[in-house]
């Protein structure tokens, strides 16, 4: 039998919005349904950012339970909410860890300068301190822990991965790790198969893991991923574009859909619900 893949797809984000993406979901509704059909096309976790029904960036818990109680209406794929954010405290950003109560939850493993920028315009359009110091990571991981929430390690360069062994000293992270290597972001590690291998062969010794690849870069860091060993995320989050660079997708569902696609090409399948939780330890 052939290997099983944890197909991820993040369905919303929080820095774009409809006017570079009209298909962008918003409201609690909107959101379950990409997660419906995401799921239907292969996904087995969804990570979740909230937005106000304008678009806006929310952390407010209200709309976190609206969330969760929509997607638990359409389907049972795992829950995955994003604890980032930029200008907030990190008790606000992870209410919803211990009163919404998803299956997993994002944990930002260090600070890094955050941008957007055009080679085109030759400037900056987005250009922000990403902070998540040591008291922040713990206070989140504290939370998840408290409310049985499996942590996901995102990692935005080599030295967020290094931040994980003070933390497996302290015993505030326990076995099975989970990693998220996120490529592609300006400050951040460069988006390419040189870079992706290195991240992965840093990691914590029976790991688990997954690449984020930003833009374009996707696809073929998915490939890159599948060669050596690493599962992976898809979603309107990080891309807006198929394989072909050009078509803009229809929604989360028809980017599963290719995920799902390139896994059975390198030999593999998805993994259903069941894999999924005992791959990740989710209970």
């Amino acid at each position: 039998m052939s290997e099983p893949i944890i197909i991820s797809c993040a369905l919303t984000g929080a820095a774009t919005d409809r006017r570079q993406c009209p298909v962008l979901p918003y409201t609690p509704v909107e959101i379950a349904e990409e997660a419906e059909r995401a799921y239907d096309a292969g996904a087995t976790i969804v990570h979740i950012h909230a937005r106000e029904d304008d678009g806006r960036p929310s952390w407010r818990l209200p709309l976190f339970q609206a969330i969760k109680a929509e997607v638990r209406k359409r389907c049972p794929v795992l829950i995955n909410f994003s604890t980032g954010g930029i200008g907030n405290t990190i008790e606000d950003r992870t209410e919803q860890i211990e009163h919404a109560t998803p299956e997993i939850a994002a944990l930002n493993m260090g600070s890094m300068n955050y941008a957007i920028y055009s080679s085109k315009a030759k400037k900056f359009y987005f250009d922000e301190l990403f902070l998540n110091p040591f008291k922040d990571i713990i206070t989140c991981l504290t939370r998840m822990k408290n409310a049985g929430v499996m942590p996901e390690m995102e990692c935005f360069d080599a030295g967020h991965v290094a931040n994980a062994d003070p933390l497996i000293d302290m015993g505030l992270l326990k076995s099975p790790f989970h990693f998220s290597l996120v490529m592609g972001v300006t400050g951040g590690i460069a988006a390419t198969p040189k870079h992706l291998k290195f991240m992965s062969e840093i990691l914590p010794p029976g790991s688990t893991w997954q690449v984020i690849g930003i833009s374009r870069d996707q696809w073929s860091l998915c490939e890159e991923a599948l060669k050596l060993g690493g599962n992976i995320r898809v979603g309107l989050e990080d891309n807006f574009y198929l394989p072909d660079g050009k078509t803009m997708a229809k929604g989360n569902g028809e980017l599963v859909e290719h995920a799902v696609k390139l896994v059975e090409r390198y030999g593999y399948r998805p993994a259903n619900l069941e894999e999924t939780r005992r791959l990740m330890g989710v209970h």
